[in-house]
């Protein structure tokens, strides 16, 4: 298997477990504002070592096309914040399944505002994906709650981020785009914390450290995939969280999908990679990976 294929496992893996101890720590009743600025905090250390020789610290706060970087830098921060509030509220197979609608959402949004044709296959992958989702939803059987709505917003702001970074990938240098997305998920995250600021306990500050390094981990091992190998190779392995959610939900939360639930997830998956196949959209997966690569 392809080295860059091996690195974007580890990277989807390191992601994982990054998302399952921020569940880890809803259920110790930390505030989300909190668990996201400490998260963010030390996922900057792993994540900036990223730094191209050629690039400079200063390049962080001195983009060339500063609106749209601040754009990018609203949609990393609420998109982080969402998701780690459906990661604390929903059992993780369920939030992912959620989240994973982003390539519809990017399917339309490229459509309506960057004019890209979809093609009928694609639009039947990505409603076969839908139809997956509500197999693991199943809303009108299930109670839907606002960890539901903010799995969704998750999924629609980080198709604007795709759309986005079409836009910037050209113009701003990788690290302008990850250190700008980090800091403002710091300090948007720590201003937020401080009306309800619970000190973390003596158990609650490994798992953050641990959070927080594999969200760097992440980001490292996304970029030097991306460097060895072509995203619409790397693509893939994103849905590789399906079955790290099962996973890791079933060890450490007692989360055991039921027999409907395996099989939307797999339908899930299944139409995800299907999108990737021919078609002169865009509209995929195959960029989609930038955004969860520059969620903090």
């Amino acid at each position: 298997m392809h080295t860059g294929i091996l690195l974007a496992f580890l990277a989807y893996l390191a992601y994982s477990c990054s998302d399952a101890a921020a569940k880890a720590l809803g259920s110790s009743s930390m505030p989300v504002f909190e668990i996201g600025f400490f998260i963010s905090l030390f996922a900057l250390f792993p994540a900036l070592l990223s730094k191209r020789p050629e690039d400079t610290w200063r390049s962080i706060v001195t983009p060339k096309r500063p609106w749209l970087v601040l754009a990018r830098m609203a949609t990393g921060t609420i998109g982080g914040m969402t998701a780690t509030y459906a990661f604390v509220s929903l059992p993780l197979a369920e939030a992912y399944a959620l989240i994973f609608l982003l390539p519809v959402f990017v399917a339309v949004l490229s459509a309506v505002f960057l004019k890209e044709v979809v093609g009928l296959g694609r639009w039947a992958s990505l409603l076969g994906g839908l139809a997956g989702v509500l197999l693991v939803v199943r809303p009108g059987f299930n109670a839907l709650s606002l960890g539901h709505l903010a799995a969704l917003a998750c999924a629609f702001v980080g198709a604007l981020t795709v759309i986005i970074l079409r836009t910037l990938g050209p113009t701003e240098k990788r690290l302008t785009l990850v250190g700008a997305v980090l800091l403002a998920a710091v300090c948007v995250n720590g201003l937020l914390m401080i009306p309800h600021f619970v000190v973390p306990t003596v158990r609650d500050m490994p798992i953050l450290v641990f959070g927080g390094l594999c969200a760097g981990i992440g980001h490292i091992a996304i970029v030097m995939a991306a460097r060895v190998t072509q995203a619409s190779q790397i693509a893939p392995t994103q849905y590789s969280q399906i079955v790290w959610a099962a996973v890791l939900g079933a060890l450490f939360f007692g989360e055991v999908p039921d027999p409907i639930a395996v099989a939307g997830m797999a339908l899930v998956g299944f139409c995800g990679l299907s999108t990737l196949g021919g078609g002169s959209s865009s509209a995929t997966p195959a960029r989609s990976w930038r955004a969860r690569l520059l969620r903090a």
